[in-house]
């Protein structure tokens, strides 16, 4: 990927940055305004929308920008544009319909919003990153048909580990091995912890407690992991993943799997806890010509028939700019589901007792978390997608552990993320 630093020293040199704009103001988005303001020549964040509009100013000042104008019209937003001043607005709907934009960054990771955004921006044929795993994994296959016909680019984003897990992936599929295992690296998974629980540890970094709950309660590896699985065809191996606990290198990993299910299974996505290099991904893979496996085996990747290959960071916000230039510049996603049904859902899972009257709270709440699931088994079972169970209501008890249906709850009525669901799933029956 490193012609896009090339591209964008283009764009630079002829004084014509590709412009961006941001939809959030939160930790992430702080971070990626300051990397595309300080970091990236070529490239120009025209303009920040965030609900209160004054965290959209202060992600500026952050990055060293003072002079900004709020915006509440198209014709607000094209005039900043044109002038070169820094923008903000409460109007995600502006970022997506004003001219002089090439890119948008999604960087909310809200489904019912995300999702409103998403359908607006390709409305107005416009790109879009997204480090929105949680909508990608909810209804992805389908917004890519709607991208697609409009003829833009809909992503998921590098830097997160599900980007980075892509371009690793591509490489081994490059150089001639068959990827069998793309993996996760976590330091911690306990599917009870909650906001309270986390709390100390999200104002240590000035992150949202319930956001650090998904990631410490399996909620948004298992988003990250689904759509890993979507983009490369592979599945799961059980619901939830392995998930093996394991202090060692990741390169011992290739021992600990059964290759020949591996290959029934046509490849799977899982994770390991405490695993050394963290927190990065890994792939194993197999190579088939016994010419190359002694070379493989000559270059210390052992003898097979698993082989190790891995990224020991992720580096999130730094490379979601480059995630950026690949779309815009070069016409090339990072990552997107596969044509045809997703092969891996997330389902809500009760993290206590339910009880009817319940109303389930945010992800990374007090009452469920995520779990992968085949695609098959999720429509099958008519299993609660994790996507939509936010504000849902119980009409019957469900017991701590056990995955919410369809039939244990009421959804909230004239919800586009539920009209979007139902019209993936009309699209991909159940086999």
């Amino acid at each position: 990927m490193i012609i896009v630093d090339t591209e964008l020293k283009k764009r630079a040199a002829a004084g014509n940055p590709v412009k961006v704009a941001l939809i959030g103001a939160g930790f992430m988005a702080r971070g990626i305004t300051n990397q595309i303001i300080n970091s990236v020549p070529g490239m120009r964040l025209v303009a920040i929308s965030n609900r209160k509009v004054e965290r959209a100013i202060d992600a500026y000042h952050y990055a060293g920008v003072e002079n900004v104008v709020e915006v509440d019209s198209n014709a607000a937003l094209e005039k900043a544009i044109q002038s070169g001043t820094p923008a903000v607005t409460a109007d995600a709907d502006l970022l997506c319909t004003a001219a002089g934009i090439d890119c948008l960054i999604d960087a909310t990771g809200a489904l019912e919003f995300g999702a409103a955004i998403t359908m607006k921006a390709i409305e107005n044929r416009r790109h879009v990153v997204s480090m929105n795993a949680e909508l990608d994994a909810t209804v992805g296959p389908l917004l890519k048909r709607y991208a697609d016909k409009a003829g833009i680019i809909l992503t998921a984003t590098d830097g997160d580990q599900p980007g980075v897990e892509m371009n690793l992936f591509r490489f081994v599929k490059s150089i001639g091995l068959t990827p069998l295992v793309c993996g996760n690296i976590k330091g911690l998974q306990d599917p009870y912890r909650n906001p309270t629980t986390q709390e100390g540890f999200a104002k240590k970094w000035g992150q949202n407690p319930y956001m650090v709950t998904s990631f410490a309660d399996g909620t948004k590896i298992s988003f990250e992991q689904a759509i890993v699985a979507n983009a490369t065809g592979m599945t799961v191996s059980k619901r939830g993943m392995v998930g093996l606990n394991h202090a060692g290198h990741i390169d011992e990993l290739t021992k600990m799997y059964d290759v020949e299910e591996l290959r029934k299974l046509g490849g799977v996505v899982d994770y390991v806890v405490g695993s050394k290099p963290g927190p990065g991904v890994y792939v194993l893979a197999t190579h088939d010509d016994p010419k190359q496996k002694h070379y493989l085996n000559l270059y210390k990747l052992g003898e097979g028939p698993l082989y190790s290959f891995y990224t020991p960071y992720h580096l999130c916000h730094f490379e979601v700019p480059l995630s950026v230039a690949r779309a815009v510049l070069c016409n090339d996603p990072v990552m997107q589901p596969l044509d045809g049904p997703p092969r891996v859902d997330v389902v809500a899972t009760a993290k206590v007792d339910l009880n009817p009257g319940d109303t389930v709270d945010a992800l990374g709440g007090y009452k469920t978390y995520g779990q992968c699931e085949t695609y098959a088994a999720s429509r099958q079972g008519r299993l609660l997608p994790m996507g939509l169970a936010e504000d849902c209501v119980l009409v019957r008890a469900v017991k701590k552990d056990q995955v919410l249906t369809y039939d244990d709850v009421r959804l909230p009525a004239g919800r586009l993320i539920d009209r979007l669901r139902a019209e993936q799933d009309e699209l991909f029956p159940a086999a």
